[in-house]
């Protein structure tokens, strides 16, 4: 990885951390909405396995190639 990259991504660390946080909080949110009822600690980690899921996809699809001229 190149200092420049390195540098950029460093400076953006926090909100890229923010973002993600305030995605999983918008999902429990709103599934608290649809399901009043639910455990919330169970949905939770739904939630982030879904996530967990979908960033793991986005890391092979990184590793094969296709971002490398994004």
């Amino acid at each position: 990885m190149t200092d420049a990259v390195i540098k950029e991504l460093a400076v953006r660390k926090a909100e890229i951390e923010k973002e993600l946080e305030l995605l999983f909080k918008a999902n429990m949110k709103i599934t608290d909405w649809d399901v009043p009822e639910g455990d919330d600690s169970e949905a939770a980690d739904i939630i982030l396995n879904i996530m967990d899921k979908k960033l793991q996809e986005l890391r092979a699809a990184a590793k094969a190639g296709k971002y490398k001229n994004y």
